[in-house]
């Protein structure tokens, strides 16, 4: 299903990497839309006096922060999440064994993602 017409009939590596770049997306947009609502009520310690919603970011400690979450998710992205070609996009194993990743699975993710970057981008504007 393609209706804007990204990929051209048949360009398995284009949709791989579109479909790929959506499901990173996706994971993103749950975790922001979870810590939207979360981060007004549970504070890390040394970040108590840190204001809530996206003014964090410019008031140290919370911009302190920011870059070693972005450098840490930038590691992370460059050195252990790479995509395999012989695996499905988005598909990094099962760390923790629950046997879980499976096509009904995925859907969901994909579909409870593309939800996400929408209710990430209500909770912003």
């Amino acid at each position: 299903f393609d209706p804007a017409g990204f990929c051209k009939k048949g360009d398995e590596k284009t949709f791989r990497n579109l479909r790929a770049a959506e499901i990173k997306h996706g994971r993103v947009a749950m975790m922001a839309a979870e810590g939207g609502v979360v981060h007004h009520f549970v504070k890390f310690p040394g970040f108590v006096e840190v204001p809530s919603g996206l003014g964090a970011v410019n008031i140290a400690p919370g911009s302190y922060g920011f870059i070693a979450l972005f450098g840490i998710a930038g590691a992370l992205e460059l050195a252990i999440w790479t995509e395999a070609e012989d695996k499905v996009p988005g598909n990094f194993g099962d760390p923790l064994g629950l046997d879980q990743y499976n096509e009904d699975t995925r859907i969901r993710e994909l579909n409870n993602g593309r939800f996400a970057m929408f209710a990430a981008i209500g909770i912003i504007a």
